[in-house]
């Protein structure tokens, strides 16, 4: 229980404890906001920290000098990038097992199914619009190495997505994260960003569901 408050926290005051690390470790934020996000969407698991808010929060900071706006949109999409190519390449593995039907470990069927109506829905551009929503984007990279995409064509549509998503977010940050209003309701601003992207990615599997039934 006191670990589950400890991330509550975290991910509540991304902005204290940042600006903590920033002031002990200087440049190494760098190498720890990239390996967050990188965590956040190189795996085919639960995101262990949002990545909106984690952007959102660096933008902010890069308000106050503490971090650089043009060094930290090159880490953070360089992150992403770098963590969706991992997922591409581990699907591409993967292919035979998930073709077969089996089982993966931490990887839910349910969330493939989905993931894989949302290929067949929009095509190529998922892997843009997946940038911007939870879970999918961890899984989007995943179901086109299995063979829905040519990595060619899934790395050109992959940057497009991640500099689109990395740039709003931080640039939010970074024009609204120090507004009087946003920044003595910091808390509150973290968790309307965390709503939102939940929502978005209700609405998805909603969506999914639906077809998934049309089908």
């Amino acid at each position: 229980m006191d670990s589950f408050y400890s991330f509550i926290d975290l991910i509540l005051h991304l902005d204290t404890h940042l600006i903590a690390v920033t002031n002990e470790y200087g440049l190494l934020t760098y190498l720890l906001l990239f390996v967050l996000l990188f965590s956040e969407t190189g795996f085919v698991v639960t995101p262990l920290v949002p990545g909106d808010s984690l952007i959102f929060v660096a933008g902010a900071l890069a308000t106050t000098g503490s971090l650089n706006l043009s060094t930290l949109l090159f880490v953070l999409c360089l992150s992403v990038v770098s963590a969706d190519n991992v997922n591409y390449q581990i699907g591409h593995l993967l292919r035979k097992k998930v073709t077969n039907d089996e089982n993966i470990r931490f990887v839910k069927k349910e969330h493939l199914e989905r993931t894989r109506i949302f290929f067949d829905k929009y095509g190529a551009k998922t892997i843009i619009i997946a940038s911007f929503l939870p879970i999918v984007r961890c899984l989007a990279p995943f179901i086109a190495g299995m063979g829905f995409m040519p990595y060619s064509k899934f790395i050109r549509y992959n940057l497009v997505g991640v500099v689109s998503w990395v740039s709003t977010f931080l640039f939010a940050g970074y024009f609204f994260g120090n507004l009087p209003g946003v920044k003595e309701n910091f808390s509150l601003v973290i968790l309307g960003v965390i709503l939102v992207s939940s929502i978005m990615c209700i609405i998805t599997y909603i969506q999914s569901k639906r077809d998934s039934k049309r089908a």
